[in-house]
């Protein structure tokens, strides 16, 4: 008798919110490191910089259960503290296996945006690759300017904050359905 292979276990619900949790924290900074360090090689041991001294890490979690399992998305977030109102976005990733979620990477994009509305956000910014413009323009965003970073293209680009309601509670997050293929 034949049986079929137990196809890979794919989570349902996705939760995305503020990394509070140390092992969150961690594992943001790791799937950082294999996104950005390894798998595109813009840095060479470690993408951390003065930035995250100050920035709100934000996760995407896989559920298990309906309990977080593993960070499977991440970006970061801090406000210019010599310029109030303007907040930034930067070092968005989504674990390779997961990149098929395209609710995982406008998750990130959308908590981030609206967490920082809701603190005094004023004009929201980020430096986006040019492969990933194209998500960021369908999420309301303008383009302002195109710049090389770290070798690779990338576009300055600006939310429109009216379409980002202001998100009071980002450490509990929002809940994200896988739809299915």
């Amino acid at each position: 008798m034949m049986f079929d292979p137990v196809p890979p276990y794919q989570p349902s619900h996705f939760r995305v919110k503020f990394a509070i949790a140390p092992w969150e924290r961690r594992a943001c900074a790791a799937l950082r490191r294999q996104v950005f360090c390894v798998e595109q090689g813009l840095f060479v041991d470690d993408d951390r910089d003065a930035v995250d001294a100050h920035a709100i890490p934000i996760c995407a979690l896989s559920t298990l259960g309906g309990e977080a399992d593993a960070v499977v998305g991440t970006v970061r977030i801090h406000a210019v503290p010599e310029r109030p109102g303007e907040w930034w976005g930067s070092r968005l990733a989504v674990a390779k296996p997961f990149r098929s979620a395209a609710a995982l990477g406008t998750g990130l994009i959308r908590l981030a945006v609206s967490a920082a509305h809701a603190r005094g956000c004023a004009c929201f910014l980020a430096h986006v690759q040019e492969g990933n413009a194209p998500l960021f323009e369908r999420l309301n965003w303008t383009s302002l300017a195109l710049l090389d970073l770290h070798g690779r293209p990338h576009r300055l680009m600006q939310a429109d904050l009216a379409a980002y309601p202001p998100v009071l509670d980002p450490k509990h997050g929002v809940v994200m359905i896988r739809r299915a293929a």
